[in-house]
């Protein structure tokens, strides 16, 4: 016997079938589902008379399913201020039993891995057409505390999460502070420094290597907004054809060419030893005596350095627009003293360190919620 009842489904959600009947001239949300819980969110806004085939509308705490992605967590509870936005029959929709079931704390349930399996369990179909089926999902039985605790329960898990979001919200504002802090000690550095071109204290280096046929290249990438650099899964030397290649070392000064104009711009580190790049890789290798390459990655990632960088990648959207060689080279950067640059880079070191310890409390925060969920809710199948 089960310490919660348990009851079917189809006993506490009723399907919702309420045509849509759209004014022409009006605009009406359309919904999609998040995966993995994250939740019902506005896809945009469509005219009525832009909708061609039939649309159902849906309304607050109704609970809404992926047919596709249900089994992935696509799955959840209407906010409020989505009521009445419309949605096609990929999504059906329940009217919840608010005498059984507090929607709220649907609305936690459903975000479980418990529940996740459950929908898993009503899908059916070939690998690339699996859907969910609503008969065999409403048939479900599924373990539900009284009202009472289900409200003690959501009160429990709000406060969790709420209290998560303000220590978010709180290292967000500790790292933007630190951010607008060292933005103004990099300007007071370079105030009054000399200029210099690329070319004098940053010349290009390539380091072309023979591929070979057997062999196996690990590529490199960079990220855009200046979030650094990714590993490549290797490249089998048969593979790379015509493409040539260029080696990378630690330090090195990288610049996407067809994407540097949107932040893509990194300094190779230690760990990126041994991989290679494309020729679509520029890089660059700062002169120790006169410049940080740390220094100069900065710098470039400025509005100002952004703005220059744009400037050299002429071209339109995308990758049409490149970043020329010669104009990369001809590109004037400041180069005050080298001990201020090391001091600034000192600060750009404790604001990584910083981050990097934020970044794992955001993990253990995002880890929370889920780890509560399954606890409070493997209650349903425990035997007393």
């Amino acid at each position: 016997m089960s310490r919660w009842p348990r009851v079917a489904l189809g006993e506490i959600l009723q399907r919702s079938d309420e045509t849509a009947l759209l004014d022409a001239d009006r605009e009406y949300h359309e919904i999609t589902i998040k995966i993995w819980g994250k939740g019902i969110v506005s896809r945009g806004k469509v005219k009525g008379s832009d909708v061609v085939s039939q649309r159902r509308f849906v309304r607050s705490n109704q609970l809404v399913l992926s047919k596709i992605d249900a089994r992935h967590g696509a799955i959840g509870l209407v906010p409020k201020e989505l009521d009445g936005a419309i949605v096609s029959n990929d999504f059906p929709s329940f009217i919840v039993d608010e005498n059984q079931v507090e929607p709220a704390f649907l609305g936690w349930l459903v975000r479980s891995g418990r529940f996740v399996e459950l929908c898993k369990a009503s899908s059916e179909g070939t690998t690339n057409r699996v859907r969910i089926k609503e008969d065999r999902f409403l048939s479900q039985e599924i373990a539900f505390p009284i009202i009472f605790e289900q409200r003690t329960i959501v009160t429990r898990l709000n406060a969790v999460a709420d209290k998560a979001r303000q220590v978010e919200a709180k290292l967000d504002e500790i790292e933007a502070d630190a951010e607008r802090l060292l933005a103004i000690r990099f300007r007071e550095i370079i105030e009054g420094a000399e200029w210099r071109t690329m070319a004098e204290v940053a010349p290009l280096v390539r380091r072309e290597i023979e591929v070979d046929l057997e062999g196996g290249y690990p590529e490199l990438g960079i990220r855009s907004f200046g979030k650094g650099t990714f590993h490549k899964p290797p490249l089998a030397g048969a593979d790379v054809g015509s493409k040539r290649l260029f080696s990378i070392e630690p330090g090195d000064l990288l610049f996407s060419n067809v994407f540097a104009w949107e932040g893509a711009i990194a300094v190779a580190k230690h760990q990126d030893v041994g991989r290679f790049g494309s020729h679509r890789f520029i890089s660059c290798v700062a002169y120790p005596e006169m410049v940080s390459h740390e220094f100069l990655r900065y710098y470039f990632l400025t509005p100002e350095g952004l703005e220059k960088i744009g400037e050299a990648s002429p071209g339109g959207a995308g990758r049409n627009r490149t970043l020329g060689l010669e104009k990369l080279m001809a590109l004037q950067v400041p180069v005050p003293k080298l001990a201020k640059q090391q001091a600034f880079d000192n600060l750009q070191t404790k604001l990584a360190e910083m981050k990097a310890k934020h970044a794992e409390t955001r993990q253990s925060l995002k880890a929370l919620l889920p780890s509560m969920l399954e606890q409070i809710f493997s209650t349903s199948s425990q035997e007393t």
